[in-house]
């Protein structure tokens, strides 16, 4: 099935050609590379503005990520967690066992 070519059109306009085997002028030349370049034009703006949303979503989820972690493993609570177990192990009394 892929295998199968585009069917010849009758209109001169939609005919595909080779410009490597066909002997083109060079207006004609000059004339697919502007049609070229403007179709450059066209789908890299649409590239660009996917780009940008999709930077700005990966942005976005990095920055929620980062700021969860800061939230929900603060240094304070740990640093309270150590000085609470410190002061736990100094109250209990010393024995030949500890």
């Amino acid at each position: 099935m892929a295998d199968k070519k585009p069917s010849a059109s009758e209109a001169p306009f939609a005919k595909r050609i080779d410009p490597a085997k066909e002997a083109l002028s060079p207006e004609q030349l000059q004339f697919m590379r502007q049609v070229e370049l403007e179709h450059w034009r066209k789908t890299s703006q649409k590239l660009k503005t996917r780009n940008v949303l999709t930077g700005l979503a990966i942005g976005a989820v990095v920055v929620g990520i980062y700021g969860y972690t800061f939230w929900s493993v603060s240094q304070e609570k740990i640093l309270d967690e150590i000085d609470e177990e410190a002061k736990r192990r100094s109250q209990t009394p010393k024995t030949g066992a500890n």
